[in-house]
């Protein structure tokens, strides 16, 4: 069943659950109330809510580029910069974003991705479309992945005409013309930095073949949620300084995202530990790994990094330094804190070459 398109999403705030007990919570966030539903109400500083506002699309260029909505299985939001379809431009490449939010908040239109990705879209320049993912507990992984994995389908049926809710949408016209997807390189923040490592997994063991002419060529985790059931020394040590991404957060959300009974050594959130697939047995095209100086999860993203090269991979690493949890995601912080903008633009322009070379 469809969801509602992108540009309807709303911010999370509204009345508190009336009536009903919470069971489980996950503070500012989230709570699990006692007949099953979810309450995410946002409860914690007023002042991140502005990060939370959804963008609505527009058809008229600002800043360079344009914003579409393209409800379906599942729904996509489309970053298109001027160049797409100018005369003497190829074909861009496609940079499919899977949000984060710890598989269970946030949402593609939040201005906090909206003026992150709308950005990149233009500098690298290429066709950005975001995945409106699934949110845990009400769908747990491997949910997510399929979402993922579901809109390289769709995707591909856009570019060859045969996705047919879309066939008369202008926003699928204009990406079926811009779009180079034999150039497509996922992209995710935090925990959708997790599924970016295994969405091209999967479109890895399905072989080239069943993909044409969609190929993955290119992975950029940024700041992934790995963990293991013992705490890092970076967990330990790193105090956050973002309401955002806490201890707390990293903890519950995965208790409510994974399968029922797992650990967090499980594969989803520890795809190089033991009980994970061998790494040089996954399919994995060229990986550019961000990470963050001062991130809580800065000791297993590395750990990841050296899982890779240890399992013979094509990893790239780009470390932030003095940079915590998701920081370029604060546009705030970006536009006001020069040292937030600096280490934003190292990204942006480590994410343009990386997309240049491969």
């Amino acid at each position: 069943m469809a969801t509602a398109p992108l540009a309807e999403s709303q911010p999370p705030q509204g009345g508190a659950a009336c009536g009903r007990k919470v069971v489980d919570e996950v503070s500012g966030w989230l709570r699990v109330l006692d007949d099953g539903s979810v309450d995410r109400t946002w409860t914690g500083p007023p002042e991140a809510l502005p990060l939370m506002q959804p963008v609505a699309p527009y058809a008229e260029p600002r800043d360079g580029h344009t914003l579409h909505d393209l409800p379906g299985e599942p729904n996509l939001r489309v970053y298109l910069p001027e160049v797409a379809g100018g005369e003497g431009v190829g074909r861009l490449p496609v940079i499919v974003h899977l949000h984060g939010g710890g598989f269970c908040v946030s949402h593609p239109s939040w201005l906090m991705y909206h003026h992150f990705y709308s950005r990149l879209a233009c500098a690298v320049p290429a066709a950005v479309v975001s995945v409106e993912l699934p949110l845990a507990p009400e769908r747990r992984l491997p949910a997510h992945v399929d979402t993922g994995v579901a809109a390289l389908r769709r995707l591909r049926s856009i570019a060859l005409a045969e996705d047919g809710g879309a066939l008369d949408d202008p926003a699928a016209k204009l990406l079926r013309e811009a779009a180079d997807v034999s150039r497509v390189f996922l992209i995710g923040d935090s925990s959708g930095a997790n599924l970016v490592h295994f969405v091209a997994a999967r479109v890895g063991q399905d072989g080239a073949g069943s993909w044409a002419p969609l190929r993955v060529a290119g992975g950029i985790p940024i700041h992934p949620g790995f963990v293991r059931a013992a705490r890092s020394r970076s967990e330990l040590e790193v105090r956050s300084d973002s309401v955002f991404f806490t201890l707390d957060m990293l903890d519950k959300f995965n208790a409510m995202a994974l399968p029922v009974g797992a650990t967090k050594e499980h594969p989803f959130t520890c795809p190089m530990g033991p009980h994970a697939p061998a790494l040089d047995s996954v399919p994995l095209p060229p990986m550019l790994v961000a990470v963050g100086e001062n991130d809580l999860v800065r000791d297993r993203n590395l750990e990841y990094c050296d899982a890779l090269r240890a399992a013979g991979k094509d990893v790239e690493v780009l470390l932030s330094r003095g940079m915590s949890h998701a920081f370029y995601l604060n546009k705030f912080a970006v536009d006001m804190d020069p040292a937030t903008g600096e280490r934003t633009q190292e990204l942006i322009n480590a994410i343009t070459s990386f997309v240049a070379r491969n």
